[in-house]
């Protein structure tokens, strides 16, 4: 048995030898020349980290089968690696909190998971039981995934066991570093299949910008920063589709972007159903609610007729003619609300029809109807448009869990939808 993991050993050695990993780098143009931070989201396999705006993102490979040898970063050590009875797993997380410890088969199968809480010092777990074979061991936090590959000579029958052995104080060198024109520069490891699409988030001071893209190449990252405040002073991610820019991230401000005049919150349904002004309300009366979905507003608070903006400052809502301008450069209707829905079942109910790859990652927020009553949280999201249908009813689009349809119709004018805002 030794003999045949050391031959496939050298097998895999040559596989990573020959693996072409995708380097990505970040620059930055418009409101500000700068990058801060960057989180990257894997929007196939659900996993995320952030790093430094001037570090190299390395994307491993995992199309082949790679090398259970110490390629591993400093974050995270295996020792001994090839083990017999038991190994030693040190991690080194950048800040404390819970993550969960995860070791696969070669083919991805989990055959063993362990929830922990890391110290930012580090700590130390000793893991015991595996069969003879090939394994990824996998850390991951929130907002940091640390991997390494490991190979069990041991004679186990496969009790997997993960034991705390306590902290572990160490000071210890965390990313390689090299300097270049860019100055100093960090490369930081992520699992990468071919294929798979990845959103960047750049953020810069008060700007946030996302692009979307499938790696195929060494590349770099241009985010065009612009500026996107409402009189709340809250801060929105902005995303480029086509020749349109829209925040990517539902409004939730209480004024008018004069910034003196509030909004009128509305929380009685008698006094909702009878308004004839603009209000909003958040999602069943929480506001912590609007936190993930943004608030909820009545046609009058949105139309093109008022007066008064409640985008930021260079912004609008969106017209009936944006959004279907939209859907044309997406494809069409039927095709548009997958490509605009995020991924994943965190806030939209199974099953979700959805890639995002346009990066702006609509929410199913609900809606409140124009009686006053909440609904449809989890299953369906709605977004005003500032272009009235009738004297009663506005436009509005529509995007359901169980379907890639963006759905265009009417509503009536006290009813309760989000918004999204386009720049001028």
């Amino acid at each position: 048995m030794k003999k045949l993991l050391l031959s496939g050993l050298a097998f895999l050695i040559i596989t990573q030898l020959n693996a072409q990993n995708y380097q990505v780098t970040f620059t930055a143009t418009g409101a500000s020349t700068t990058v801060t931070t960057v989180t990257v989201e894997n929007l196939t396999s659900r996993t995320s980290i952030t790093l430094n705006g001037t570090d190299i993102l390395n994307l491993t490979i995992t199309t082949g089968i790679t090398s259970p040898e110490y390629n591993q970063s400093s974050d995270l050590k295996i020792y001994p690696n090839p083990m017999n009875d038991y190994t030693t797993l040190e991690v080194f997380p950048p800040f404390e909190g819970n993550a969960s410890i995860v070791i696969s088969e070669m083919t991805g199968k989990p055959v063993a998971r362990k929830q922990v809480y890391l110290e930012k010092n580090g700590e130390g777990f000793k893991l015991s039981g595996l069969k003879s074979g090939f394994y990824f061991v996998n850390i991951i936090g929130n907002g940091f995934q640390f991997s390494g590959k490991l190979v069990s000579n041991g004679n186990a029958t496969g009790n997997i066991n993960i034991e705390n052995a306590g902290r572990i104080i160490q000071t210890i060198e965390k990313k390689e570093v090299t300097k270049g024109n860019k100055g100093l520069e960090a490369t930081v490891d992520m699992a990468y299949t071919t294929g798979d699409r990845l959103k960047f988030t750049g953020t810069s001071g008060n700007y946030k910008t996302i692009i979307t893209d499938v790696p195929a190449s060494n590349k770099t990252i241009n985010f065009n920063f612009v500026a996107c405040r409402d009189a709340d002073f809250n801060i929105y991610p902005v995303v480029a589709i086509g020749t349109q820019v829209w925040m990517a991230e539902n409004l939730k401000t209480t004024k008018y972007n004069d910034g003196t005049t509030a909004i009128t919150n509305v929380t009685d349904n008698t006094t909702w159903a009878g308004l004839p002004t603009g209000a909003y309300c958040d999602y069943s009366n929480t506001p912590t609610y609007s936190v993930t979905y943004g608030r909820l507003y009545n046609w009058y608070a949105v139309a093109s007729t008022n007066p008064k903006n409640v985008c930021p400052t260079g912004w609008h809502v969106a017209t009936d003619p944006e959004w279907t301008a939209l859907e044309t450069y997406l494809g069409g209707a039927a095709v548009t609300g997958e490509k605009l829905k995020e991924t994943g079942t965190t806030h939209w109910s199974s099953p979700n029809t959805a890639t995002n790859e346009t990066g702006f990652t609509a929410l199913p927020g609900g809606y409140r109807s124009e009686s006053g009553p909440f609904g449809l949280m989890g299953s369906n999201g709605y977004w005003w448009t500032s272009t009235e249908a009738t004297p009663s009813s506005g436009f509005y689009r529509n995007m359901i869990n169980i379907s890639g349809n963006l759905v265009s119709a009417d509503k009536n004018k006290h009813a309760g939808l989000y918004v999204r805002c386009v720049k001028d």
